[in-house]
């Protein structure tokens, strides 16, 4: 299987089919609205306006599997997404992104690029974090926090993986490199 077979629900309940999205470069991307990387939600959606003419998707999928800093519903979720960062991508239906409940379309990315550990300034602080809740974090491909984004390729290829501690300017290169 491959990232066009699989589906996820949107926030008005209707299956969005990844095949839709043939041929376009997207972002998947699990999010939260009360968390410390919430912010990212502000370049994801400059990044949207600008690329989204050049085929650029933004797949943002609610979680509430860190911190439970998502405990809104989906429309709460999308009320405070548009009033706070004027998104314009849809927001999915919140959903689990590790576990036995989890959109099989994690377990396809999890699959395809796995955690190869955190960079950038929260780097040592997210190392410390995760350590308490799982000591062997680094040895397996669960998402380990909010904000985990996916770069898919044109082709279907999830060819990237950026943790939350990663530069935006890092996956908006990426992003941009494959319109």
């Amino acid at each position: 299987m491959g990232f066009y077979d699989y589906s996820v629900t949107d926030r008005k309940g209707n299956e969005v089919s990844m095949k839709q999205f043939e041929g376009k470069v997207v972002i998947v991307v699990n999010t939260a609205t009360g968390c410390g990387f919430t912010p990212h939600y502000e370049p994801l959606e400059a990044m949207y306006e600008k690329y989204h003419d050049q085929g650029l998707e933004i797949l943002d999928i609610p979680c509430n599997q860190f911190g439970a800093q998502t405990p809104g519903s989906d429309e709460e979720v999308h009320e405070f997404c548009t009033l706070h960062y004027n998104t314009q991508f849809e927001q999915m239906h919140k959903s689990d992104v590790n576990g036995e409940n989890e959109l099989p379309l994690y377990t396809w990315l999890k699959s395809q690029q796995g955690f190869k550990g955190f960079t950038g300034t929260a780097a040592e602080f997210m190392n410390k974090h995760l350590a308490k809740i799982d000591p062997d974090f680094e040895n397996n491909p669960a998402i380990k926090w909010n904000f985990t984004k996916f770069v898919i390729d044109r082709s279907g290829n999830a060819v990237a993986r950026f943790e939350p501690t990663a530069d935006m300017a890092d996956v908006e290169a990426c992003a941009v490199s494959l319109l």
